[in-house]
């Protein structure tokens, strides 16, 4: 793991303790980190691959989730996606199933992309920021968040997205490193950095936030600013 790697982890950590403590961020200075040895030598993730991470992440037994959950849950969709599709945790369904958005929000969320041409079949990759169920849907514990992110970072840099697309609040602070609500995420692109894996220079990745379909499906008032965050994406694409 890169220096660059440990503190976008660190960072990702520190919000989320935040977060649970208080719902307040704080200003703290960053640690000093060092590459591992083989992100010294620049062959970081070199021959990564969906199906290792997948492999990985299914094997994994990093927190406790993975003694409550049916199957892990790793992602899927095309392995050059125009969009990256991040969610929170997975679901009932996507629990018995090990596959991402495939319960009542996964079938939102398929009509939405459908909505601006976009398919985890054709240019999507769609995953969550943890990859094992929460009992009870919960939000993701930090110590379930710093057991996953690793793999979320892993699955970033070999992908390789043109634009990331955060589905609700946890995503999307988790991301952004915020504790800002989706209210004030939702709808403006950002610029998530991702140092390349053979030391040349990083690469900047639009990010736009909406609500999750979940939220959705609880208050229907959130679609029509939901499908304008969509549709600026949507542009975005063409362009």
């Amino acid at each position: 793991m890169t220096a660059e790697d440990k503190t976008r982890l660190a960072a990702l950590l520190d919000t989320a303790g935040d977060f649970l403590r208080d719902g307040h961020w704080r200003d703290r200075e960053a640690p000093a980190f060092e590459d591992d040895a083989a992100a010294a030598r620049g062959i970081a993730y070199a021959g990564d691959t969906p199906e290792a991470i997948a492999g990985d992440i299914r094997s994994c037994s990093a927190c406790g989730l993975c003694e409550v959950r049916i199957l892990a849950v790793p992602g899927e969709g095309v392995r050059q996606p125009r969009v990256l599709v991040i969610g929170e945790a997975p679901g009932s369904e996507e629990d018995e199933k090990g596959r991402p958005f495939v319960g009542p929000a996964g079938r939102l969320l398929d009509r939405m992309l459908a909505g601006i041409a976009l398919s985890r079949s054709t240019n999507c990759f769609i995953t969550n920021t943890v990859k094992c169920r929460p009992p009870g849907n919960r939000v993701p514990l930090p110590a379930e968040t710093a057991a996953c992110v690793p793999f979320l970072i892993r699955q970033i840099r070999t992908v390789r997205p043109a634009f990331i697309l955060c589905m609700g609040r946890v995503a999307a602070q988790t991301m952004l490193r915020t504790d800002e609500g989706i209210g004030r995420l939702r709808g403006t692109f950002f610029e998530y950095t991702m140092d390349a894996a053979s030391g040349a220079a990083a690469a900047s990745i639009p990010l736009i936030a909406t609500y999750h379909p979940s939220a959705l499906l609880r208050d229907a008032s959130l679609k029509r600013p939901a499908w304008e965050d969509l549709k600026k994406l949507f542009t975005r694409l063409q362009t």
